[in-house]
């Protein structure tokens, strides 16, 4: 239900929307430290270096992940934010293979292929290539990939990729302030609440996440997850008034036999590429 929630958002820049997202995130998870007395599970993961490193790579591709989701919302561009969703597991699974050595069934081969080719026809029916949702789907595999491979809990992990991100957002609202086109100014106190309310409504799907992730298992979560594209793209096609045509039907209809197919391997042929982590959209 992202999207109805961003829409709130109209008339703000992106980029304003997406550092206040980081700072109230931030502090949201600072309470959480405190509350759960998790510390030093903080300071471990600065103090041990790969951790930290993948962890600020990972900080890069959700600020690049959010921006691009929140420009396609202000810019009624929902439908192609939904395409990047769809798309986001089996890049998952692609950076699996190619990354971390996990072994496909053919038949999983085949559902990624069947994908691709969907990404390419709706590429055409749009007469240029769907960079929002290439974009999306990209930047949040990444994510995802960097997360599994840095092996942080959730929440001393989403905090230090919030910090890392916070000088920056500072720096941006402190630019738009001097500039004097910060929007908190103009819109009043009830965009201020909006906007600090974005620290919980970013941090409580990705706990629910986590928490979700060790109760069931990862083949099931992932077809589970194909509900937020979904969710996404009946927005964008019914309240957002976003437009598909023929030949991009066709493109999704295969994006969706490719979800289905690789669910059903999936469920039936449990193996390491199960084991894969694929993080919820945000």
């Amino acid at each position: 239900m992202f999207p109805l929630y961003f829409s709130l958002f109209d008339g703000v820049p992106p980029v304003e929307v997406v550092a206040y997202r980081i700072l109230w995130s931030l502090v949201f998870c600072l309470i959480l430290i405190a509350l759960t007395r998790s510390w030093s599970r903080v300071v471990e993961v600065i103090r041990t270096p790969r951790q930290l490193a993948l962890l600020v790579f990972a900080a890069l591709a959700i600020s690049v992940n959010w921006t691009t989701y929140v420009y396609s919302v202000s810019t009624n561009q929902v439908v192609e934010a939904a395409l990047g969703y769809f798309i986001n597991p089996l890049m998952t699974v692609a950076l699996g293979v190619v990354v971390l050595r996990e072994r496909l069934a053919s038949s999983q081969w085949l559902a990624v292929g069947v994908a691709a080719v969907g990404v390419v026809i709706i590429g055409v029916g749009e007469g240029a290539a769907p960079w929002i949702g290439l974009t999306l789907a990209i930047s949040f595999g990444l994510y995802g990939l960097l997360k599994k491979m840095a092996g942080v809990e959730a929440i001393p992990s989403l905090t230090v990729e919030t910090a890392v991100l916070a000088p920056l957002a500072g720096v941006v609202l402190a630019f738009l302030e001097v500039q004097g086109s910060a929007s908190i100014v103009s819109q009043g106190w009830g965009l201020g609440v909006l906007l600090a309310l974005l620290g919980p409504v970013t941090a409580v799907p990705l706990l629910a996440y986590a928490a979700a992730a060790n109760r069931l298992p990862l083949a099931l979560l992932g077809i589970v997850q194909y509900t937020t594209p979904t969710v996404i793209f009946l927005l964008g096609i019914t309240v957002f008034g976003d437009s598909v045509n023929p030949v991009e039907w066709v493109g999704f209809a295969l994006i969706w036999t490719g979800l289905a197919v690789f669910s059903w391997a999936a469920l039936r042929r449990p193996s390491r590429v199960d084991e894969l982590e694929i993080a919820e959209p945000t």
